[in-house]
């Protein structure tokens, strides 16, 4: 090496120094790639995705080889720069050698090439896989001998380098930030659906479903005029019908049937003819988690079923639209205020909620989060912090959210007004 000229000398070390920048980067860059995008690449056939994809599959490998290639070029580029300044300086030679080559080292071949790396993984890793993919075959006798050695130690501390790391799965709260924080990659209506999708799992039909109050349905104890004519005004699809009470019911009758019934006249409507007509009823547990119910719904080919609790009682209906909604939001939302509404706005941030209302639906439409894990209704909410149903219009606070009855009947609190509060 003495006899070499310097210029030589230096301009090996300069090629050293490029082949270190490109280990480093390769390194970062093979780490820094988004998996679910590059396995959907790969599905997709394109090539450096697939070399990519066969270094990753073993990253103990994958590691070992650029390491080892790269401490080889900066070993080899720290002898060559301390001998020739050795031969330009002396014994102080070698010193000088250390500080230029640590200053040279971190900024050409660590710092710029990993950090353009992090910030173009792609751009740099499918080229540098054309070179690591051979290289890993050339140099496979050491990497499996450093690789037995570092994964012998990594076992020690409970790490299996074979096995496939937990990392490459997403829990449903990590993956609802992936969506929440897609940004305009995903339209809002979209991302509002898949977030709704995944939080589907922290509800059950109970939340969801029509309370037994508000049912309406064909009783058979009323006279023929009073059906056919309940039969004519229903705004509904699909309505359920039972003998002096909806725990007598009989069956669902869908109105495309009732044709044919409202034709003959009230003269030859029977309950023996109205029941030629109906559907079997389908009876859902009240605790039904709503991906099941969804999952039922769909093999059984239904769109309505009756809520039970544990001791048979029907509590309310559920139907599709409902388990709909709570995906892709309300079919049925007006931008014209009517009189029914369940959530009226008012002034200074009050809002005037029928007491009815499930909370979920509240927290839904004003993006509050009001406790879901008792009551489901706005009533039942109230009465539990109460512990009794009020005599007068008070005003209670829950949680941040100020709240003022404004009407009583016997048995619940119709309507009261809420809102957040500032305090």
């Amino acid at each position: 090496m003495n006899d070499l000229p310097p210029g030589l000398l230096f301009g090996l070390i300069g090629l050293l120094i490029v082949i270190s920048a490109f280990f480093s980067s390769s390194e970062t860059s093979m780490m820094a790639l988004n998996r679910y995008r590059l396995r959907h690449q790969a599905k997709s056939g394109h090539r450096g995705a697939k070399r990519a994809m066969e270094l990753l599959a073993r990253p103990d490998k994958l590691i070992g080889v650029i390491l080892i290639g790269n401490n080889m070029v900066n070993i080899l580029a720290s002898v060559i720069a301390g001998a020739v300044f050795t031969r330009l300086y002396g014994e102080a030679g070698v010193w000088y050698a250390t500080a230029a080559l640590t200053v040279i080292v971190l900024i050409f071949a660590e710092v710029t090439p990993k950090t353009i790396a992090a910030l173009h993984p792609e751009k740099v890793a499918f080229p540098a896989s054309v070179v690591l993919r051979p290289l890993l075959w050339l140099l496979s006798p050491f990497v499996w001998m450093v690789g037995s050695v570092s994964n012998a130690l990594a076992r020690l501390v409970g790490v299996e380098a074979g096995k496939e790391s937990e990392a490459e799965h997403l829990a449903p709260e990590e993956l609802r930030s992936v969506v929440f924080e897609s940004g305009a990659l995903l339209p809002t209506k979209h991302k509002g659906m898949l977030l709704n999708v995944l939080d589907l799992d922290q509800a059950t039909v109970e939340d969801i479903m029509i309370p037994r109050n508000e049912v309406i349905g064909v009783d058979l104890d009323n006279s023929a005029e009073a059906i056919l004519q309940q039969l004519a005004e229903s705004s509904f699809t699909r309505l359920p019908v039972y003998r002096g009470d909806i725990n007598q019911v009989v069956g669902i009758l869908h109105l495309r049937r009732a044709a044919q019934i409202l034709r003959d006249g009230p003269e030859k409507l029977t309950a023996d003819t109205l029941k030629s007509h109906l559907n079997e009823p389908y009876f859902v547990p009240e605790a039904t988690p709503l991906p099941t119910l969804l999952m039922n719904f769909q093999q059984k080919k239904r769109r309505m079923g009756l809520v039970v609790d544990e001791y048979g009682e029907v509590m309310g209906i559920v139907t599709l639209e409902d388990l709909l909604e709570e995906i892709v939001g309300d079919f049925t939302a007006s931008s014209v205020p009517s009189d029914d509404e369940e959530i009226v706005e008012q002034e200074n941030g009050w809002y005037l909620v029928d007491g009815g209302t499930s909370i979920r639906e509240i927290n839904r439409t004003l993006h509050w989060h009001l406790p879901t894990d008792g009551p489901k209704t706005f009533n039942g909410l109230i009465m539990e912090h109460l512990e009794s149903i009020p005599e007068g219009n008070i005003s209670l606070y829950i949680q941040d959210y100020l709240i003022e009855i404004v009407e009583v009947s016997d048995k619940m609190i119709t309507s009261a007004r809420v809102m957040k509060a500032r305090r």
